[in-house]
């Protein structure tokens, strides 16, 4: 008679996604290896002081008084004052010059991309615009930062010469422009410094308590977009860092789901969210919708994954979790606003091609492989398999910025009972298994009992015994084939009190079988030497220890 076990559950492989949506499964593992990555420029600007050129200033009064006669102007002097600052504002190297004094200020510039790891040792990977500006644009960078102050102040002096006129918003505005113009043309940017840095997430967050700058290398640098706009920085004296793998071109094509993660500007700038919550960075997720390539022969690929300032030099990934290109690009509306509609993404090729130039080979540390091993223990609800698991990672790289809060998380879910770990489960369920196959031992031996009380009188069984070797004696009746073994084996080994193969190790894991269902026999009992009487007793106790055995069983089982 036998008697089947209920299989354990087949484990998951350990990289097998759980049942949780794409971009929830994703963001966990990605997220530790995504960083905030900010480019500083500081420089001492310096500006002459600007007077009137006397001389093409009295031409255009002349140029006013002909317009006013001639009624092309109105005669008010209100609009004669607009009409020369407008004339001013168009070419302001003729009508102003430089004096003294030099009017000097320190000034500030810079800007916040994203990067991401691509080694345990602290190699990353970013935009080649995020790390490197240009001249004409870090010169506009720093005339909009330094140059306000004087700009408002040479524009009220100006202003205050219209002696009489009340100047109006307009007039404002044009005086403003004069100088806006003016002293950005003519403005110095001295001892200017460059500084790269990755700013690293602590735990719980917060550049203001649980983050701090890291200084980073520039190790090489592309061409900015439409070119191949890649960087390589690296952070020295790290270790274990999480990393996130690259896939392939390939892995995904027109149609696919792409998603951007990153840190966009709209976020980081804002005075309305806490300083820890700008540094989780957000995923975004769109449709791959065609592979373009620039005038250069630099491919790109379109999608419609939403992206702004800020998230350049971000990871983009397919469904697997793999890299398959950065984001470099978005389209801007003609007022300068993003628009969230398109964004244009560096194929990963590009990227291996990069990073081979300088002998840098993607790795991933044990950090990151336990790390994503106990994230899908945790999202099948295994917590108390994902809480060591954490513990280690938390071991390993004591940084990490988000392992102590799946630690407590994973606490909190055991204390709740919502653990639903195979050790915790299947323990009550081979319970009840066990409940059965007790009954059903109790049965069998009962069995026995009664027929071998009725088999006293009975002469010995006719099958014999083999000889040595296996054979068996010539006109002797061989024991029926369930009975046989293979010439030289011996019995096969009994596991557990009752006779039937344990299911579970001592640790409470499923031992090493090819079978999920193992069926075991019952009742296989060698003759007594002694006769039936001493074997009868040691049934009638085992029938005994079941019946205790049985009352010791969880309720419902």
């Amino acid at each position: 008679m036998a008697v089947a076990l209920p299989a354990a559950p087949a484990a998951a492989a350990p990289d097998e996604r759980p049942e949780v949506p794409v971009g929830t499964w994703l963001a966990a593992r990605s997220q530790p290896a995504v960083q905030l990555t900010s480019l500083t420029y500081t420089g001492t600007v310096a500006v002459p002081t600007s007077t009137i050129n006397q001389a093409t200033f009295n031409q255009l009064v002349e140029q006013a008084t002909v317009a006013v006669t001639e009624g092309r102007i109105s005669s008010d002097e209100r609009s004669i004052a607009k009409w020369l600052f407008q004339r001013i504002a168009a070419d302001v190297d003729t009508y102003l010059t430089t004096t003294t004094p030099e009017r000097k200020v320190e000034a500030q510039v810079g800007g916040l991309c994203t990067g991401w790891w691509v080694t345990p040792d602290g190699y990353m990977v970013t935009g080649a615009h995020c790390v490197q500006v240009g001249e004409s644009e870090l010169s506009k960078l720093f005339a909009r930062q330094a140059l306000a102050k004087f700009n408002e102040q040479d524009a009220k002096e100006i202003i205050s010469g219209l002696r009489g006129i009340e100047a109006d918003e307009e007039i404002v505005k044009l005086a403003q422009q004069i100088y806006v113009t003016f002293n950005s043309a003519h403005m110095q940017i001295r001892n200017l410094r460059q500084s790269l840095s990755v700013v690293q997430s602590l735990p719980g967050g917060g550049v203001d308590k649980t983050a701090k700058p890291v200084p980073a290398e520039l190790v090489s640098v592309g061409e900015s977009y439409p070119g191949k706009d890649f960087a390589l920085l690296k952070v020295n004296g790290q270790q274990n860092l999480p990393t996130v793998p690259l896939g392939d071109d390939g892995d995904v094509r027109t149609g696919d789901t792409l998603y951007i993660s990153g840190f966009p500007g709209l976020v980081t700038n804002t005075p309305f969210f806490s300083l820890e919550s700008k540094l989780e960075p957000a995923l975004t997720e769109g449709p791959y919708n065609a592979k373009r390539t620039t005038q250069t022969g630099v491919p790109y690929i379109q999608t419609q994954a939403p992206s702004y300032h800020g998230n350049s030099g971000g990871p983009v990934f397919g469904k697997d979790g793999k890299v398959v290109g950065m984001l470099i690009a978005g389209t801007v509306s003609e007022g300068g606003e993003a628009s969230e509609s398109e964004s244009f993404v560096l194929p990963v090729s590009i990227v291996k091609e990069k990073l081979g130039e300088k002998n840098i080979k993607p790795a991933q540390a044990v950090t990151t492989t336990r790390y994503n091993e106990a994230l899908n223990d945790y999202f099948r609800h295994h917590y108390a398999v994902a809480l060591p698991k954490f513990r280690e990672v938390q071991a390993l790289f004591p940084n990490h910025p988000y392992v102590a809060k799946f630690i407590s998380d994973s606490q909190q879910a055991i204390s709740a009972g919502k653990d639903e770990s195979p050790s915790s489960v299947w323990v009550w369920v081979l319970a009840g298994a066990g409940v059965l196959v007790a009954l059903v031992i109790l049965f069998v031996l009962a069995k026995v009992l009664r027929r071998r009380r009725r088999r006293r009188s009975r002469p010995d069984s006719p099958f014999a015994a083999p000889q040595p070797g296996g054979r068996y004696a010539h006109g002797a009746v061989p024991p029926p084939a369930w009975q046989r073994l293979p010439v030289g084996q011996a019995s096969p080994p009994v596991y557990g009190q009752n006779g039937y193969a344990a299911p579970y190790a001592h640790n409470g894991h499923p031992n090493p079988s090819p079978e999920q269902t193992r069926a075991v026999r019952y009742g296989q009992f060698s003759p007594s030497p002694d006769g039936n009487a001493p074997q009868v007793a040691d049934l009638q106790q085992q029938i005994a220890d079941l019946q205790r055995r049985l009352g010791d069983q969880p309720p419902h089982a």
